[in-house]
Formats: structure tokens, C-alpha cells, sequence
């Protein structure tokens, strides 16, 4: 059996709702098994599964029941409080993907910082600096502030940045549904040709017929912890004899 990509071991990880609290000298020496304070909540806990190369997951769920933080888990941008969260491979996290531009910067400015910072070299950036602007469509804005563009335009950049990254594990969580019908349909198109080419995909979306189009495989995850792993479709059938359509 092929080592899995991603395994999450009994992963748990719980934050605040006062953030003016603070952890006492105690707590640096407490049991990570220890239950949460009264000011303090699990997002996730007890979750458990395996991803293999290639596969298609689908993150399912209702909003604020740990599928961001799931897919922030797998991305390393923060440690489980329980458990372990290993992955084997890059990631190209397309997520929050707007947040690591830099306003003051222009358009070409930070597709080289942002791509450089995500491991491509300045040759490899060059080399496919007018594939990303094209595919962007964004080419009249090079030398403009990247404060000055509308949010769509961000996104545009942003996806066009990350989709041309080597590395083999993709995570996206909502992140096209800023801008227009014709733009989705080229990000969906090149998520698809991502998958062809044997990449993973880790997709949280609360659009069903996206869910189907892209993953054979489904997470349902409800009050922090994993309710139903299983095929896509018995899934979205388990959640929406939940929640409804």
C-alpha cells in the first residue's frame, strides 16, 4: 500500500472566543489531552483519515463547523493542539490566496515575491511571468499598486500565481467566488488539467455541483469532528437528509 500524501491522526485543535485571554504559566506545562477552559472551543477533534496521491476530496460542511481549519491543518499554516498532521509534498494552498500580496507593490512586483516566496526560482518566475499575466488577464495593470485593484482583479492574480506552482498537493477553499461566470470556467478548467496530471486536490466549496465535478470522495465534517468519510455522493445525500438542499 503507497504511503498516504496526507494523514491526520486523531488531530484536534481548539482557539479562543476571548482574544484578550491569555494562557497562564500552568499551560505551558499541561497535557495537550486537557479540556478546553470555559473561554475556549475545539474546532476540530478526534479527526482521523488517510489521503492518497491522486485523489479528489471534497470538504463538506456547514459554516463553522472546521473545514477552513481542516484545510489550514494540512496546509502547516497551524499545528493541531492533539494528534498529528503529517504531509508528504509540497503544497500550493489556495486559500486566503489574496493574503500574502503586498498592497505597496506593483502587479509585477509581487508575482515574483509571491511566487519566489513559494519556492520558484526568478528564472522559473521569468520563464512563466506572461503565462500567469495572460491567463490573469491583467496585463494592463503590470505597474499598478496592487492596493489599487478591485477584488476580482486579486483573485485573478492570485489563482494564476498559485495554479502554476510544481507542487503535488492542491488545496482550495472557496476562493473563485469572486469574479465572473468566464473566469471560474478557466480556474475550473485548469484545477481539471491539475488533476489530470495526477496532482491531489483538497476542495471545500458549499456548491454542490462543484463538489461532484471535481471529487470522488467526500469529508463530512459537523461540530468539529468527521462525520461520514466516503464517496462523494453518499456525502452530499448524508448532508443534505441533514441540513436540505
Amino acid at each position: 500500500m503507497a504511503v498516504p500524501v496526507i494523514r491526520v491522526d486523531d488531530a484536534g485543535i481548539r482557539f479562543r472566543r476571548n482574544r484578550r485571554s491569555r494562557r497562564n504559566f500552568k499551560d505551558l506545562f499541561a497535557s495537550r489531552k486537557r479540556r478546553a477552559r470555559a473561554n475556549e472551543f475545539w474546532a476540530l477533534r478526534n479527526v482521523t483519515f488517510d489521503v492518497h496521491q491522486g485523489e479528489a476530496i471534497g470538504v463538506v460542511g456547514r459554516n463553522g463547523q472546521g473545514k477552513s481549519t481542516l484545510l489550514k491543518l494540512v496546509a502547516e499554516v497551524i499545528l493541531p493542539d492533539e494528534g498529528a498532521v503529517s504531509v508528504h509534498g509540497g503544497v500550493a494552498p489556495l486559500i486566503e490566496i489574496t493574503g500574502g500580496f503586498v498592497d505597496d507593490l506593483t502587479v509585477r512586483e509581487n508575482v515574483f515575491l509571491t511566487a519566489g516566496l513559494h519556492g520558484m526560482s526568478k528564472s522559473e518566475i521569468a520563464a512563466r511571468f506572461d503565462e500567469i499575466i495572460a491567463f490573469a488577464e491583467i496585463g494592463d495593470f503590470l505597474d499598478t499598486p496592487y492596493k489599487h485593484l478591485s477584488s476580482g482583479m486579486r483573485v485573478r492574480i492570485a489563482f494564476a500565481v498559485i495554479s502554476r506552482l510544481e507542487e503535488p498537493i492542491i488545496l482550495v477553499d472557496e476562493v473563485l467566488a469572486v469574479g465572473d461566470k468566464s473566469f471560474r470556467e478557466k480556474c475550473y478548467k485548469r484545477i481539471e488539467e491539475l488533476l489530470a496530471g495526477g496532482r491531489t486536490l483538497f476542495f471545500v466549496s458549499h456548491n454542490e455541483r462543484d463538489l461532484r465535478r471535481f471529487c470522488t470522495r467526500g469529508l463530512y465534517l459537523d461540530k468539529g469532528a468527521l462525520v461520514l468519510d466516503g464517496p462523494i455522493g453518499d456525502i452530499l445525500d448524508r448532508y443534505n437528509a441533514d441540513y436540505g438542499t
